[in-house]
């Protein structure tokens, strides 16, 4: 299938200077990843310029093959532990008030890697008490110990996205379960009392209005405090395809209901990622912890 050619509104300037420089060292010296870079996203030049990047753990290889997902597929690497450490550094080294930590998903660990999570969150509460961090979460196959021991290091906000509505999972995600994705959800509220919880959609698979509604409405019945929504665009065409770009204002629109329909917070727009300002949200509705 032809790829389709991006709209005007999904055009973007390349951003360049001395921060998008430093972050790009501090990475490479401390041979850290970021889902900007391995997710192919968009916004990686403009975060990298403004000082920021989404760290991802674990190593830079997926068990799983999502066909959204730009990041490679194979069997991975050992867990490196002296990564948390490296990670709190880093933080520090850019002067991050706000971090945001996502990770690949390792099936081929027990634990899914939740304590190599627990142990990245500890290092930076170590080196940076006073900031604020925000966990991207993996599903971890649904076990409930490995989601306890995670929300139970101190997460500000508990991320985990549902990405797309449940007809097109076995399409999307076929290793992934939406009402699993939910009950997750569910459970790390339930964990600990004020938590903030989180979680995505991309728009532009062929989903229909109805069902992303539906989907809002299931994320705000479970809790769900903040919901980022924002267009999908194909890494490359082994990927799926996109089935359509969604105009500026039908993101407006969706903002509009996510608001009737009570979210705390939500973003949605073309270029909206689930770690794309997210500091600037969270800080703008909740203020300092």
């Amino acid at each position: 299938m032809q790829a389709k050619r991006f709209p005007n509104w999904l055009k973007k300037d390349i951003p360049r200077g001395n921060a998008l420089f430093n972050v790009r060292k501090i990475l490479s010296s401390l041979e850290l990843n970021t889902v900007c870079e391995n997710a192919k996203c968009p916004n990686k030049g403009e975060c990298f310029s403004k000082g920021t990047a989404t760290f991802m753990i674990m190593g830079n290889i997926c068990t799983r093959n999502c066909r959204f997902c730009a990041v490679k597929n194979r069997i991975p690497e050992h867990l490196d532990l002296d990564e948390p450490d490296r990670v709190a550094k880093a933080a520090k080294l850019m002067g991050l008030t706000y971090v945001v930590i996502t990770s690949v998903t390792r099936d081929d660990l027990p634990d899914g890697g939740s304590r190599h999570f627990s142990n990245t969150l500890r290092a930076i509460r170590a080196t940076l008490p006073e900031a604020m961090i925000e966990i991207l979460a993996p599903d971890f196959k649904g076990n409930y110990d490995a989601i306890y021991k995670v929300v139970k290091s101190q997460p500000t906000v508990f991320n985990h996205n549902l990405e797309t509505v449940p007809r097109l999972y076995p399409l999307i995600r076929p290793d992934a379960d939406y009402y699993r994705s939910l009950k997750i959800l569910q459970y790390a509220k339930g964990i600990k009392n004020g938590i903030f919880t989180k979680s995505g959609l991309m728009l532009g698979f062929g989903e229909k209005k109805e069902e992303v509604i539906d989907c809002m409405k299931d994320l705000k019945y479970i809790g769900c405090d903040i919901l980022t929504i924002g267009q999908y665009i194909s890494p490359s065409d082994q990927h799926f395809p996109v089935h359509r770009f969604l105009h500026p204002d039908e993101f407006k629109e969706f903002e509009s209901i996510g608001k009737d329909i009570g979210f705390t917070g939500i973003a949605s727009g073309p270029f909206i990622r689930s770690s794309y300002h997210a500091g600037t949200l969270f800080k703008r509705l909740f203020g300092p912890p």
